[in-house]
């Protein structure tokens, strides 16, 4: 076996079935461990981190539907729902039905959401800190893991 074989995953070797030889368990720890050191930061707001997604969606653009959210967030609108009433029952924003289609729900921020954006204007900062990396470390590992986004979703 020549080394270039040796180091394919189709490699007979067993290594590739080894956990830390996977690119999907780096990519789960990894993002175990983010949601890890975001969840103090986003207690302190009232918010879960997938609700913290969904807000930063609405403070770029106020006022989506909530099928604009759901493919901005590469999930399921259902899934997204239960969310979205958590968010509306505090307050944070309002969904409206759309007079020319029923199915369809928008989304506003009230004014405690809006607010709401000032108080986390600190988080992404202490994420930056807690990577221990360079901005420009972070913005080509962003790039690398939007390819690869993009390469799987392609072969979906």
């Amino acid at each position: 076996m020549s080394a270039d074989e040796s180091s394919t995953p189709n490699a007979d070797n067993g290594n590739h079935l080894l956990l830390d030889s996977q690119l999907c368990f780096t990519l789960y720890s990894t993002s175990l461990m983010m949601t890890k050191v975001y969840k103090p930061l986003l207690q302190a707001l009232g918010l879960t981190y997938p609700q913290y997604l969904a807000m930063m969606v609405l403070w770029e653009h106020d006022g989506m539907t909530v099928g604009e959210v759901s493919t901005r967030l590469l999930t399921d609108p259902g899934s997204l729902t239960p969310l979205l009433k958590r968010l509306e029952g505090e307050g944070l924003l309002s969904r409206t039905r759309s007079k020319e289609d029923e199915r369809v729900v928008h989304l506003h921020l009230t004014e405690q959401g809006r607010a709401l954006r000032e108080k986390a204007k600190s988080v992404p900062s202490c994420i930056f800190a807690a990577t221990g990396t360079t901005l420009d470390t972070l913005k080509n590992l962003q790039r690398e893991l939007l390819a690869l986004r993009g390469n799987l979703h392609d072969n979906l």
